[in-house]
């Protein structure tokens, strides 16, 4: 009897987890008039008195719980909401203020509530990730722009201070100064170059070509800087088939360039470069360029397209580049509505890849 008695207790607990007000009010109402209706049919045994009773009582208490619950209850949730979403209602809004807001149940409101409250959390996480990202980016241009001109300024004050009438060392001091121009005016290009990427400013000259021919072609420009690590470039064994893209040439050739280029800077002597394509379901090709270097650790990854996020510091800014290659690449494969990926473990290599449109795909 106790077990019956505990369990109906607990139905009735969670059956009126989810009330709207109206229900709840009427649920009150109902406990507190059907006792009192009984009670005075006790003292007074007429038959209609029970039922006069529980009306009048009922009537009067429901009135006045919904009264209360609105009025008291739903007037502070509904200056929650607005706390939410700290705007001015609309008509729409004003509309579910007063006419559907009242039929949540109090356990409704509350998931609305604390959905919110993830929401805005993650909102906040992520202006702190990208705060400090900022931070860090702002540092690293510093650096960048503050190197060249550092020693374009040292090399120009050392030929003020005499070393200009010294032939040999004024033609060395020159040359080097010319060089970090040549640096100082590739990276304001390249900072030029990503900032209208990330607007959505870069116009693609699309059409199609062989996009093993394209590689070859990029292998060739950099033949010499390969040869100075006698790195090998080729095209991997049963990928020679031609395959036909349709996107941006120079805006691909640039990328080739990128990557070909890095997989030989931080490759290990007399390694490897291995290029292969892939049809993967007739509508687009799998572009994967590998090298054979050192690799890069894993928490590295996630990170590796930002702009001038390095892995290795002293080792990537001492073989130069603007550090914002990677990024210049993402950018450029995704304004083909395309993606692109890395894959690398220490000591074994890298893998960058990324996908293009085939020919025969509709691009509309």
């Amino acid at each position: 009897m106790r077990s019956l008695k505990k369990n109906a207790f607990v139905f009735i607990m969670l059956s009126t987890k989810n009330l709207s007000p109206q229900q709840l009010a009427a649920l009150t109402a109902a406990i507190i008039s059907i006792p009192i209706g009984l009670a005075i049919y006790v003292f007074e045994p007429l038959w209609w008195i029970a039922p006069v009773s529980f009306i009048i009582i009922f009537a009067g208490s429901y009135g006045l719980i919904l009264f209360t619950l609105q009025t008291f209850i739903y007037r502070k949730i509904k200056l929650i909401y607005k706390l939410i979403y700290q705007t001015k209602a609309t008509k729409r809004e004003e509309f579910y203020y007063k006419n559907i807001l009242p039929q949540k149940g109090i356990d409704e409101v509350r998931e609305d509530v604390e959905t919110w409250a993830i929401q805005r959390k993650k909102e906040i996480e992520t202006l702190q990730q990208n705060e400090a990202f900022r931070k860090e980016f702002l540092q690293n241009l510093s650096h960048e722009l503050k190197t060249p001109i550092f020693a374009i300024q040292g090399y120009i004050d050392t030929l003020l201070n005499g070393a200009i009438n010294n032939k040999e060392v004024n033609e060395r001091f020159l040359t080097n100064a010319s060089r970090n121009v040549d640096r100082l005016v590739n990276l304001v290009d390249d900072l030029d170059e990503i900032s209208r990427l990330e607007i959505g400013e870069m116009t693609l000259n699309k059409q199609t070509f062989v996009i093993q021919e394209l590689m070859k072609e990029v292998f060739e420009l950099l033949d010499l800087k390969a040869k100075e690590k006698n790195v090998k470039c080729f095209i991997k064994k049963g990928c020679e088939f031609p395959l036909q893209v349709f996107a941006d040439k120079e805006r691909i050739r640039q990328v080739f360039i990128n990557f070909t280029e890095n997989a030989i800077k931080y490759g290990k002597e007399n390694g490897a470069v291995e290029a292969s394509f892939y049809n993967v379901d007739g509508k687009n090709v799998l572009i994967e360029m590998s090298d054979d270097g050192d690799g890069i650790a894993e928490e590295h990854l996630p990170r590796i397209f930002e702009r001038f996020y390095r892995t290795d510091v002293a080792r990537t800014r001492k073989a130069g580049g603007s550090g914002l290659g990677l990024a210049i690449c993402k950018h450029i494969v995704e304004a083909h509505q395309q993606t692109i990926h890395v894959r690398s473990k220490l000591d074994v290599g890298t893998t960058f890849g990324f996908t293009l449109p085939a020919k025969n795909m509709d691009l509309h």
